[in-house]
């Protein structure tokens, strides 16, 4: 996955975590729904390594774009989409708000420059370690 670490890293603090929790996977979904409120208005943009379903296509052909809103990519990961290698920014004015990747279907990395939010996610999965 070809990502610029400097964006990323700066003033942002990140966790990672396993994708699945015995026979539960966390999806792109559910992540989105565990931001709350610091996630509706962001603007996304999303990118794959591996295009896993159609509606991967879809994504990228928007974020191409201006990116899209969260409403927009919750509707297009729902229902149950398992990713393999992605990566989706969210956008607050243009600035990083929010990184999350996803790596082989096995784990998440999750970037922000909200502590709450990454609290909130150690809170929900277990074996969350700080990167």
């Amino acid at each position: 996955m070809a990502r610029d670490t400097a964006e990323t890293d700066a003033g942002m603090k990140g966790i990672t975590f396993p994708a699945w929790h015995g026979k539960h996977y966390v999806t792109l979904a559910e992540l989105l729904v565990r931001l709350g409120s610091f996630g509706l208005d962001l603007t996304w943009r999303i990118e794959f390594d591996e295009i896993v379903d159609p509606r991967c296509v879809e994504m990228e052909r928007r974020s191409a774009d201006a990116g899209m809103d969260t409403l927009t990519l919750l509707s297009l990961t729902t229902p149950f989409l398992q990713l393999i290698d992605a990566e989706a920014r969210g956008f607050a004015e243009d600035k990083l708000a929010i990184d999350l990747t996803e790596f082989d279907s096995s784990s998440w990395d999750v970037r922000a420059v909200d502590e709450g939010v990454l609290s909130e996610l150690r809170h929900h999965y277990p074996g969350t370690e700080d990167l």
